[in-house]
């Protein structure tokens, strides 16, 4: 997870929100990390810019256009995808979901966040999400946002989930802790006990799946 640990943190520590470029550029260290950044990359270093990688989220209008049909099999494939991709537990990604949106592909919060994980515009522009009430993107950019704060917490769980929901710049501005906010902190309890309760449920439906699993030929 070397080369994401250095994308995650070029987008949220280095690069202002503020300044944007056409596309993504794309070099690598001395020592052989590759780094994506849409910032052109000062200096001699040589970079690639990568065409057609980037576009804007598209602002919310409050309602969905056309609400979309969505079947559990395409949601549960996009999670095991997203969560493989980014190396973040399925009960996790589960866990989250369940709490902001309840497994509703068209939910527009009264603030903007929108789709199954609740994006807000401009966390979904950072995670390259195209289509905020695609499944398959809105899962990919949720899953890729709490790749980001595993690693910008040392995958601290409780500081994640506080950052997902109060966002970083709250979490650092009360050393490190849970905000003072009643919603972040029932949020935090919700998503840690819902967390649990997938895990144990995953966890019964691998066993049940090995158990009916047919016995190898002996030979």
């Amino acid at each position: 997870m070397r080369t994401l640990l250095a994308v995650t943190t070029l987008l949220f520590s280095t690069v202002p929100l503020a300044v944007r470029a056409e596309g993504i550029y794309r070099y690598e260290e001395k020592d052989g990390t590759i780094i994506y950044t849409n910032v052109p990359p000062a200096g001699a270093k040589r970079a690639r810019k990568l065409k057609g990688t980037f576009r804007a989220a598209p602002p919310p209008s409050g309602s969905v256009p056309s609400a979309r049909r969505v079947s559990d099999e395409d949601i549960n494939a996009a999670i095991r995808s997203a969560s493989q991709r980014y190396r973040i537990p399925e009960s996790l990604v589960r866990a989250v979901m369940h709490a902001e949106s309840n497994y509703d592909a068209n939910a527009v919060s009264h603030v903007g966040a929108s789709g199954l994980m609740q994006l807000m515009p401009q966390t979904a522009q950072e995670m390259y999400v195209k289509d905020i009430f695609d499944v398959r993107e809105n899962i990919e950019g949720g899953t890729r946002y709490l790749r980001v704060l595993a690693n910008l917490y040392s995958g601290d769980m409780v500081k994640m989930v506080a950052a997902y929901n109060a966002g970083p710049d709250a979490v650092k501005k009360y050393g490190g802790n849970i905000p003072p906010y009643a919603e972040t902190q029932a949020y935090v309890r919700k998503v840690l006990k819902l967390y649990y309760q997938y895990k144990e449920q995953l966890a019964r439906e691998e066993a049940s799946a090995e158990a009916d699993a047919p016995a190898p030929a002996q030979l």
